[in-house]
């Protein structure tokens, strides 16, 4: 029996939050969505991660109404999903389960059929209740293991750390430790386990190893996201198909590559090859893509690539014999696990189809390419970009001392402002915790959730002024003000949808939904 592969589409989500910096409007989307009832995807993710902050805070539209109008065009023809960062929701700070039931259950009676939840510690603890709510209002509940890697230290490191009696701990992040994350969550409720890549980093050979290991262990379907930022997606993608993966995730082909997932088309000339099945109307997609390049020129400014790939139709354009041997010898190399010759070859048909090169950056720095932007971002604001190097150096350490968290959003950022702190206070000639940013302090603390590595007690006693862990407590949570808008005689969040905004992004909301009702109040006066 052949195998048969699934496909999420994320072009309208993580495509263009990586991509495009979330900036494609209401209208831009409306143009693609009669297109993609007839593709066959077996989901889509639209909401959730960037989305509804963004589109308020920049293109003045209504997270809600977005995801209804989607809803309202594809119907029951594919699942819509949306990315939950787990008690954060879509925030960056944890909730009561009050504010996580309202929103699992509104986001699910809007048109989310499919939760995608993580935590960025891969604290399941954090995950539970977005995971109850989800599960008891009609959602699939799809729990996500965050990929993440030990800090690279450098035989010089080693040795120091060795001489000095701190002798360096022993891997946390190995294929035993995401196994049992994921055990942990097919337990509670998981209708499918995500392998999540948010670091940009996962090899193909990790990928085969941990995709061969669930398939085994597991009995929910296994869905894989990556991105290709680092040089890895495209051959990380192939090498999770050919061991079986149930679901991937892929990006249609404008809005492809680089820092976005891998091209569909690129996966659907790989499973053809194959004999893998895939429920897919390429023709459909082709109509997509007309108008996506249409839609990228019109986002130029945001484009993080630049550069646009070649154009490419699977149904239509023949490939050359050279290139089309490239992707049968990358076939042969996935299922072979040879890990060096496969990204040789992928790297040559992105290259042939001119997708963005490698980040050397990432690849070599192993963090996030939103992580380095922000650094890069936060020492020019402070005058010192010269410390780049002394920041990135410091960022092995910090971590460590914080108990070894992955690099995922919301805690990256923490690590990144503390990582600048502390090397303007080294430049100073202060100690490098001098300064804690509060983020830090409040992860430190346990705020965030259980860290893979226990924190040293006097650590924390140093940077928090206490020994004792303190996990998050909503008992003292206070709902955010709905102030009252004095001319209109009306409240700023008049239902429980808008009280969901203004208590996720106050100060957004509060701009996006005064400025919205004063509009609706100014176009309703009659004409003098």
């Amino acid at each position: 029996m052949a195998h048969k592969l699934f496909i999420r589409d994320v072009t309208l989500r993580d495509g263009q939050q990586s991509s495009f910096a979330t900036r494609m409007s209401q209208q831009q989307i409306d143009r693609v969505l009669p297109f993609y009832k007839n593709v066959g995807f077996y989901a889509m993710e639209v909401w959730g991660g960037a989305v509804p902050d963004t589109i308020m805070r920049y293109l003045n539209e209504n997270p809600w109404e977005r995801l209804e109008k989607i809803k309202a065009v594809v119907g029951k023809s594919t699942k819509l999903a949306a990315l939950c960062r787990g008690r954060d929701l879509f925030g960056y700070n944890p909730y009561p389960d009050a504010v996580v039931k309202s929103l699992c259950r509104n986001t699910i009676e809007s048109g989310i059929d499919i939760m995608r939840i993580f935590d960025a510690m891969n604290d399941i603890e954090n995950m539970k209740s977005a995971i109850k709510y989800t599960d008891r209002y009609g959602g699939m509940v799809d729990c996500a293991v965050c990929y993440s890697i030990d800090p690279h230290h450098s035989a010089l490191e080693r040795i120091e750390a060795a001489l000095h009696g701190h002798p360096l701990h022993k891997p946390v992040f190995t294929n035993d430790y995401f196994l049992s994350k994921a055990q942990q969550m097919e337990h509670i409720t998981a209708d499918i386990i995500t392998l999540e890549d948010a670091n940009e980093l996962i090899t193909p050979r990790k990928t085969a190893e941990l995709v061969r290991l669930f398939k085994k262990e597991l009995k929910a379907p296994i869905d894989f996201h990556t991105r290709c930022t680092a040089g890895y997606g495209l051959a990380s993608m192939l090498s999770a198909i050919v061991n079986g993966v149930d679901i991937v995730d892929t990006n249609i082909w404008y809005f492809a590559g680089g820092y976005s997932a891998p091209a569909i088309e690129l996966i659907y000339v790989f499973c053809k090859k194959m004999g893998i099945e895939l429920e897919i109307d390429m023709e459909a997609i082709a109509r997509i893509n007309s108008e996506l390049l249409k839609i990228r020129k019109e986002l130029k400014g945001y484009d993080t690539s630049k550069e646009l790939p070649n154009p490419f139709d699977p149904l239509t354009d023949k490939l050359p014999t050279e290139i089309d041997r490239f992707f049968n010898d990358a076939i042969d190399a996935a299922r072979k696990d040879k890990e060096e010759d496969l990204l040789i070859f992928c790297h040559a048909i992105e290259e042939y189809f001119n997708f963005p090169s490698p980040d050397e950056i990432v690849q070599k720095s192993q963090i996030p390419a939103s992580m380095f932007n922000q650094i890069v971002a936060q020492l020019k604001q402070q005058s010192h970009p010269e410390l780049l190097e002394k920041t990135m150096l410091l960022i092995p350490r910090i971590r460590m001392d914080a108990g070894l968290p992955p690099l995922v959003t919301p805690v990256n950022r923490v690590i990144a402002s503390q990582a600048v702190s502390s090397a303007l206070c080294e430049m100073n000639g202060q100690p490098i915790y001098s300064k804690p940013v509060y983020p830090f302090v409040s992860l430190v603390r346990g705020e965030y959730g259980k860290t893979p590595l226990p924190i040293d007690p006097e650590f924390r006693l140093q940077i928090t002024g206490d020994r004792e862990e303190h996990f998050y407590d909503a008992s003292d949570y206070e709902m955010e003000e709905n102030p009252f808008i004095e001319e209109l005689g009306i409240l700023v969040a008049e239902n429980e949808k808008e009280v969901l905004l203004l208590e996720l992004f106050p100060m957004v909301a509060r701009n996006f939904l005064t400025k919205r009702k004063k509009d609706k109040f100014r176009d309703s006066m009659p004409l003098v």
